[in-house]
């Protein structure tokens, strides 16, 4: 990639040129706001006294950490399975189906995990369609055979996987793709088999975006809270959540918090650190394509089924079973207090993918106009909060507003005698602020990929035309930019209408979404109702899993 020079000369910012100290100003409250979340939260640990952690360590703790490391040991396996496995069949064999199961296989992304929690447990609990079969076939009581529980944190395991192998699977597959040929021919031609020169080449050679995409599922499932919080399976982020609503105890809060974010925190250095590290080249320049072993006969059928299945489990069988419950409920979805939901969900999500591009964009920019330690710490400090969970970042944001709306409220009383009440918190735009803080690093990175395009003479020749910063930006980057940004808009956009836990904790009063309403009617096992705001949510998730499957259908041909 091109360097690319500050656009004033001498490294200087100069204000005549129009913005650039707006940008460097902005993208500095930017990474502070991304900051703020964390910093509150570790204050609010601190002071929060030994007591209620010497409680937490000798009741709840223990079971925390032992879940939330089952749940990440199991999901890192299963992505890494699932994801590894069906993007090598895809790239390296060709059988029947392959050209399909190369979009197919990225289908299940447009499911939060918990709407295929709903879907499954419908379908595999004990008044479900499969034991309720079971029982009539067999003539079997509730007490004589064993069936799998879908609600533990093995079931919780499961959906998780399914939803987030496509991560892997896309990561690994353009891993693949780029591979050369001359490393694992050669280890061919030396007496390797197929699956040992597979094991020993290409897996090594591919394992820097294989544990990227492994790690991104781990840190999406720590931030997880619908799933574990429906199957009762206890983790940190329903202790966040229970602390803070059931027990009133904002210190316990903020200190399981705090464990959290830590945890989030060492998951995202390790991704820095294997990154950055990790790398393989080609011995020549010439790339030669790998080429694609033909199957057949009983390989095609098992390299099939194997790509058949985490699409049949994670899309197809779901989507049928959520359109049978909504088919059988008593939901409208064009009631008027469904449109409120749909309207509430729209305006949440459009105000903070805006908001989001436009800090994505201060940031971007500016570290491209003023190349240095401000910038560069500006623009990690942005990427922070894809690795906090959604609850982490609420409390972060709930504890230090309260207590200035707190102090206001007081100062007004002292003083004039008004109560002003809660003027930030339980506010929509607080809420917005939390969603630009957890999605920044997304929109970050699709501004950043597409910035990647724009040449440094294009600023230089915007330069000798007299244009200032904000003239290159709104005149030459923006409209060339303009795909890169519309995909950042929607892959925010998407995320906000899944997003849970930050919803519930800091939704104003009255103030209900499709996710919430979907995990309120869950919760009370109204199962057929939470399929209507279920299928909505997965509708719109699969806007973004279409431009995916666009991007990886162009790069298969």
């Amino acid at each position: 990639m091109t360097e690319t020079r500050p656009l004033a000369p001498h490294g200087r910012i100069s204000r005549r040129h129009g913005g650039s100290w707006l940008l460097g100003t902005g993208a500095v409250l930017v990474a502070g706001a991304c900051l703020l979340p964390m910093l509150a939260v570790l204050l609010a640990a601190l002071t929060g006294g030994t007591d209620t952690l010497r409680h937490l360590a000798e009741t709840v703790l223990p079971g925390y950490v032992a879940t939330t490391l089952m749940l990440v040991g199991l999901v890192a396996a299963g992505t890494f399975a699932l994801g590894v496995g069906a993007a090598w069949l895809v790239t390296m064999t060709r059988f029947p189906g392959v050209r399909v199961f190369e979009i197919a296989l990225v289908l299940p992304m447009a499911f939060p995990a918990y709407v295929l929690a709903y879907a499954y447990t419908h379908l595999l609990d004990h008044p479900g369609l499969v034991q309720t079969a079971l029982r009539a076939v067999t003539g079997w009581g509730p007490r004589d055979y064993w069936f799998p529980e879908i609600r533990s944190p093995g079931g919780a395991a499961a959906m998780l996987v399914l939803v987030l192998y496509p991560y892997v699977y896309l990561l690994a597959r353009a891993a693949f793709m780029q591979q050369s040929a001359g490393a694992f021919l050669a280890a061919r031609v030396l007496g390797a088999s197929p699956w040992r020169a597979f094991w020993t080449v290409s897996l090594p050679m591919a394992r820097p975006a294989i544990a990227g995409g492994v790690l991104l599922a781990v840190m999406e499932t720590i931030a997880d809270f619908g799933t574990v919080a429906y199957f009762s399976v206890q983790t940190f982020a329903t202790g966040i959540y229970t602390s803070w609503f059931s027990m009133a105890d904002r210190a316990a809060a903020a200190q399981l918090a705090l464990c959290l974010l830590g945890f989030a925190l060492l998951l995202a250095v390790l991704e820095r650190i294997q990154r950055g590290r990790a790398r393989f080249h080609h011995a020549d320049r010439r790339h030669m394509a790998m080429p694609p072993a033909e199957l057949a006969g009983l390989r095609a059928a098992l390299a099939w089924v194997t790509c058949a299945v985490p699409v049949v489990l994670g899309f197809l069988l779901p989507v049928v079973i959520l359109i049978v419950m909504g088919m059988g409920s008593e939901q409208n979805l064009l009631s008027s207090r469904y449109i409120g939901f749909v309207r509430n969900s729209v305006t949440l999500a459009a105000a903070a993918a805006l908001l989001t591009l436009l800090a994505a964009i201060c940031v971007g920019f500016y570290q491209r106009l003023r190349p240095g330690r401000v910038s560069a710490a500006a623009a990690h400090v942005a990427r922070l909060g894809y690795a906090v969970p959604g609850g982490v970042i609420a409390v972060g944001l709930l504890v230090p507003f309260a207590a200035l709306d707190n102090a206001v409220d007081a100062f007004m009383r002292a003083r004039f005698d008004i109560s002003t009440g809660l003027l930030v918190t339980g506010s929509i735009w607080l809420l917005v602020a939390a969603y630009m803080v957890r999605f920044l690093a997304a929109a970050l990175g699709a501004y950043e990929g597409g910035q990647t395009t724009v040449h440094a003479n294009m600023d230089a020749a915007a330069r000798s035309l007299g244009q200032s910063p904000l003239g290159t930006l709104r005149r030459v980057h923006l409209p060339i930019l303009t795909p890169s940004l519309l995909t950042a808009l929607l892959i925010v956009f998407v995320d906000v209408m899944k997003e849970l836990p930050a919803t519930l904790i800091m939704r104003p009063f009255n103030f209900d979404t499709l996710a919430v309403q979907a995990h309120r009617l869950a919760s009370d096992e109204r199962l057929e109702g939470a399929a209507v705001p279920s299928l909505v949510i997965v509708a719109v998730g699969l806007l973004p899993v279409i431009l995916i499957c666009r991007q990886v259908g162009r790069r298969g041909r």
